[in-house]
């Protein structure tokens, strides 16, 4: 870094969820969003899906102002398990959004009148929450009735506006699930209802994030849902994509310090351009160069082991606690892998095992049901095509770090 000023502003922003500063690549992703707007009949819905750490709800924020100037109104949340606890929780999700972007529309609904009573006019109403809840209330059938009926006639409303349609956005949709045992199927309510709007022409589109185990949720609970979306996979960024990421924030704050060519090599190596820890790398780097200025010492070089201790507190170790010793012996097999960063089989594992000394061995059965166990764990998922990849980035690496420390994070 060199210095040409005193005061120096970090620009970098790690977070879950928080806007960098500059968004670096996803110009496809976004091209693709745009071919879903231009829908005249809503064919494709999106999911958008990815590792944690690739901006996958950056990228659904930066989607919105685009919807709305493309004519669209924007309705949606982060889902949550209790959204997939029961069918009536997910219409109350889904009439409650609604109703933030149907609020303003003033229209006149006429309910059925009590028995002995005569029918007056209706009455103008604004399709708040409560005008949709009583629509609800009072249509006969099951949930998927109800919703299937207030959302036609909310739409009725919507396009005489001249509004395209409503996008329904929601973040973190890998936590929908229906629940058999209790007779509760609000994953398939959902795809029910907007395929059958859908198919009458009804401009609802569904726009999904989640993490790579959503789809072959999605298809599991309805196969049509294969032909009902169109999946765009978030990778990491290009070492271009990542050293602009790296040097537009820094030349729009004008900032006096500035990052080295061998500086950013260095931060794409240890980052492989995942955009979390790109924001994180060059955060620490930032905060250790402004300390050692404002204390009057010569900026350091890269304090990488520290940086790198540091990330695995912060980000990796609380995701390694919900592995127990038995699990972590088996990550380890797979880290070891030279396709670890990719996917891998259980045939591979189990050729691998085989090369290492272990205490005590695996069964090919042992490591599928462990697996399985894993992956409730979120620490790997399984793919439609039967193989499995970690669902935490560059968490091989960490693995092979606790091991060459010679420790067990906790």
């Amino acid at each position: 870094m060199a210095n040409a000023g005193k005061k120096v502003r970090n620009p970098f922003r790690p977070g879950a969820g928080h806007m960098p500063p500059y968004l670096a690549g996803r110009e496809h992703e976004t091209d693709e969003f745009r071919q879903l707007l231009e829908q005249d009949a809503i064919l494709a819905n999106l999911i958008l899906t990815g590792l944690r750490g690739l901006g996958k709800t950056v990228l659904l924020e930066t989607f919105k102002p685009m919807a709305i100037q493309a004519g669209w109104l924007w309705a949606g949340a982060d889902l949550s398990e209790s959204t997939s606890v029961s069918e009536e929780n997910m219409a109350t999700r889904l009439l409650t959004d609604l109703a933030v972007v149907t609020s303003s529309i003033m229209t006149a609904m006429s309910y059925p009148q009590p028995a002995g009573f005569t029918g007056q006019p209706p009455k103008p109403v604004t399709l708040d929450y409560y005008s949709l809840k009583d629509l609800y209330d009072i249509t006969p059938g099951l949930v998927s009735d109800k919703l299937k009926n207030v959302l036609e006639s909310v739409w009725l409303h919507v396009e005489a506006t001249g509004k395209r349609g409503i996008i329904f956005a929601y973040d973190e949709a890998q936590n929908l699930a229906d629940h058999a045992p209790k007779d509760q199927y609000p994953l398939s309510l959902l795809l029910d209802v907007f395929q059958s709007l859908q198919r009458k022409g009804v401009r609802f589109m569904l726009a999904l994030t989640g993490l790579p185990t959503l789809f072959p949720k999605l298809v599991e609970a309805r196969t049509f849902a294969e032909r009902m979306f169109h999946v765009v996979f978030l990778n990491p960024l290009s070492e271009g994509e990542t050293t602009a990421a790296i040097r537009k924030p820094i030349h729009k704050e004008s900032s006096p310090a500035s990052f080295s060519a061998e500086s950013v090599k260095t931060i794409w190596s240890m980052t492989r351009g995942y955009p979390y820890f790109v924001q994180y790398v060059c955060r620490e780097m930032f905060d250790v160069w402004v300390q050692a200025i404002d204390a009057g010492h010569r900026p350091p070089g890269i304090p990488i082991k520290e940086i790198i201790r540091k990330l695995d507190s912060d980000f990796f170790a609380g995701r390694w606690a919900r592995a127990t010793d038995r699990q972590r012996e088996l990550l380890g097999i797979v880290a070891r892998l030279p396709n670890c960063h990719s996917e891998f089989t259980v045939l591979e594992v189990v050729e691998a095992k085989e090369n290492q000394a272990l205490k005590k061995s695996f069964s090919g059965s042992h490591i599928n049901q462990m697996l399985v166990s894993l992956s409730d764990a979120g620490l790997i998922y399984k793919n439609r095509h039967g193989k499995y990849s970690f669902a935490v980035p560059l968490l091989g690496d960490f693995i092979r770090r606790q091991e060459d420390y010679g420790e067990h994070v906790r």
